[in-house]
């Protein structure tokens, strides 16, 4: 099992070059991403070279979804993702499925299937997943449409696409419905990836109410092998919060 840093949620106000500087510096050798719009790809092909570090996923640049009406918008910011994350090396796009928009959920849970059953096979055709992310609509993202794990592998086993996978944010999930090792045991199958950040705060996994020891050696013992996200604001450091990090919860599982 793996970790990947996600760049700005930890080195919010630092530049791309000095956050994954740092993250080489500290025994890490995994980056994400949200936003690669204004990221200068061929500076950032160098500088990850240099330090050793790939990128392992970054977010789409439309979000919507649930309208139908955006389906054409959504499927060239996949296109023009999947183009930019190609050069970058990743491995996976990230995309919330937008806000309720208030029309009976069956259409909007149809909308989601319909519009990924057309960007899955985009994504694939450059060797990526799209992932689909639950969020909390309590403290982070209120009024989206998406916030359980089980609603998330429905729609994601419903397209019937190996380019579309879910996104299992342990943070998210734990504010929405807890339960969290068996629900992830139960769609293990269709979870491509996983972020972490303790609660409440979305600080360093160790100032929050989950016990990540225990699930982290859950995922890892239902045979899990790839990457999670560390996607928390830290209250410490940046340094210092990732020496923490690896002493709470690598060493230990090692």
């Amino acid at each position: 099992m793996k970790y990947s840093i996600c760049i700005p949620a930890l080195f919010g106000g630092r530049t791309f070059r000095e956050a994954v500087r740092c993250i080489a510096h500290y025994g890490f050798d995994t980056a994400e991403i949200w936003d690669w719009t204004g990221l200068d790809i061929p500076e950032a092909q160098e500088v990850l070279a240099e330090n050793s570090v790939s990128l392992a996923g970054m977010c789409t640049t439309e979000f919507r979804l649930t309208d139908g009406a955006y389906r054409d918008a959504y499927l060239k910011g996949v296109e023009e993702s999947c183009e930019a994350g190609k050069k970058l090396g990743i491995r996976f796009l990230i995309s919330q499925v937008g806000p309720d928009t208030g029309a009976p959920r069956e259409e909007q849970h149809e909308n989601i299937v319909k519009t990924l059953e057309l960007a899955g096979p985009v994504a694939s055709s450059y060797g990526l997943s799209l992932l689909i992310e639950p969020l909390n609509t309590y403290f982070d993202h209120p009024g989206y449409y998406l916030t359980t794990s089980g609603e998330g592998a429905a729609i994601v086993r419903e397209t019937g696409c190996t380019g579309i996978r879910m996104l299992f944010d342990i943070y998210h999930q734990q504010i929405m419905e807890g339960n969290l090792i068996p629900n992830i045991k139960e769609n293990l199958d269709v979870i491509a990836h996983f972020h972490a950040a303790g609660h409440p705060g979305r600080h360093e996994l160790s100032s929050g109410e989950v016990d990540y020891r225990r699930v982290f050696r859950a995922i890892r013992e239902l045979g899990y092998k790839d990457y999670i996200g560390l996607e928390y604001f830290p209250e410490l450091p940046p340094e210092q919060s990732l020496t923490e990090f690896r002493r709470e919860y690598i060493t230990p599982l090692l």
